[in-house]
């Protein structure tokens, strides 16, 4: 048995790109950043962030181009993804995503008055629900990747 899981909650540092592949099917991509806190052994106050490549597919895609932007904070569930490639100088290239399969936007506009509400909650008041891609392989191939 083996898990590939992945769950942040962080900001975006770009608003999400979206692209189109051949057949249709939308792809965003955005950067997260995820900070940590911590004390020192001289008791200074020390902060580490971590930029994560985050990769939506589908209508979940569409929906994060719609309500995130820059600066807004999100929880991303997903797994790791590393793929490969060869530049334009013929050298091989790596990157490791999180391929997103839930994305839920936090942080709206009466975030303290929502903090608690579940996402069904959140629908019938209006505010912005839980989006989330059905568990599937990806059957796109790269040539279908836009970027």
């Amino acid at each position: 048995m083996s898990v590939n899981k992945v769950l942040l909650i962080g900001r975006l540092g770009n608003n999400p790109e979206i692209r189109f592949t051949n057949t249709g099917t939308a792809v965003a991509n955005f950067n997260l950043a995820t900070s940590e806190n911590w004390n020192d052994k001289s008791g200074q106050r020390q902060e580490r962030t971590e930029w994560h490549r985050v990769v939506v597919w589908g209508k979940l895609a569409e929906l994060c181009e719609k309500y995130l932007a820059k600066g807004r904070q999100c929880f991303v569930e997903g797994r790791l993804q590393t793929r490969s490639w060869d530049d334009k100088d013929g050298n091989k290239r790596y990157t490791t995503e999180i391929v997103a399969t839930t994305v839920q936007f936090l942080g709206g506009p009466n975030a303290q008055a929502n903090a608690g509400a579940s996402a069904s909650e959140q629908m019938t008041n209006g505010h912005e629900p839980t989006a989330t891609a059905p568990m599937q392989e990806s059957s796109f191939t790269e040539d279908e990747i836009p970027f």
